[in-house]
């Protein structure tokens, strides 16, 4: 068989995914600024959070968190009986100035298997916290695999501003539509052409198209659904109610659909 030119492993690197944690527990063992940052990434994927560390370790940050209760606190240090439901716990990050502590957690995570993050030690974590840029639900991680945490904020800040300032409402908008969508044609035999109609909404609109996509923009769009084809946007601002005259672009359905959007 013919060589084929298919990519070559690059070994070394972490599985970057977006590990849904809304709803689960996780343990924080710490209180100070490193702590504060990993438990607002947490606050935002919807965590159930629990704070372990003596009143004399919070930060104002975390304080807050407690006093506000977005955490629950046990103000007390870590002892061996928080890990006594391991099914229950779905990840360990520990922020303390203490190695020989933070390894024997450690070591007590990797005997129930629940993954942890030592900060600061790279060899003991199961997963590394990256640099976040984040515009509504668009986020975007860069990880250096715990070598350069500085240099990954550079990076993340030199690809934000690259970014259009609206990308994260274009996105929502992009979302809301395939909502629709699947209402209008939930079947799964529709599965791939959703799939193609949805590339040719995403690339022949703009960002700034895509943020100006109202309600009325988006139920009228859905009815060229079932030709396959995608409208120019002018002709999606020529068919809202009130439209002026000289906005308005002749439009033609072939009558294929069966279905209908809005009413």
């Amino acid at each position: 068989m013919a060589d084929q030119n298919f990519p070559e492993p690059q070994g070394g690197g972490s599985l970057i995914i977006a590990w849904q944690i809304k709803g689960k527990k996780v343990l924080v063992i710490g209180g100070g600024e490193v702590a504060a940052g990993r438990i607002l990434h947490l606050l935002n994927a919807d965590a159930l959070i629990t704070v372990i560390c003596p009143p004399s370790g919070l930060n104002p940050e975390v304080k807050h968190r407690i006093t506000k209760n977005q955490v629950f606190h046990i103000p007390r240090n870590f002892h061996p009986s928080d890990l006594s439901d391991p099914s229950s716990i779905s990840m360990v990050l520990v922020a303390i100035d203490d190695p020989a502590a933070s390894t024997l957690i450690y070591k007590l995570c990797q005997k129930h298997r629940i993954p942890a993050n030592i900060a600061d030690v790279p060899p003991e974590c199961d997963f590394y916290f990256g640099s976040v840029h984040r515009d509504g639900p668009l986020q975007i991680m860069v990880s250096t695999n715990g070598k350069g945490p500085r240099i990954a904020s550079m990076i993340r800040k030199f690809i934000a501003s690259k970014l259009p300032s609206n990308a994260g409402r274009a996105i929502e908008s992009v979302g809301e539509l395939r909502v629709k969508l699947r209402k209008i044609a939930p079947e799964q035999k529709e599965g791939p052409k959703r799939m193609g109609w949805m590339k040719d909404v995403s690339d022949k609109y703009s960002w700034e198209e895509m943020c100006e996509m109202t309600e009325e923009d988006m139920d009228n769009l859905l009815r060229f659904y079932a030709a396959g084809t995608v409208p120019e946007f002018k002709e999606l601002r020529g068919m809202r109610a009130g439209a002026k005259e000289e906005d308005k672009v002749p439009y033609t359905f072939d009558g294929s659909f069966g279905f209908s959007v809005g009413a």
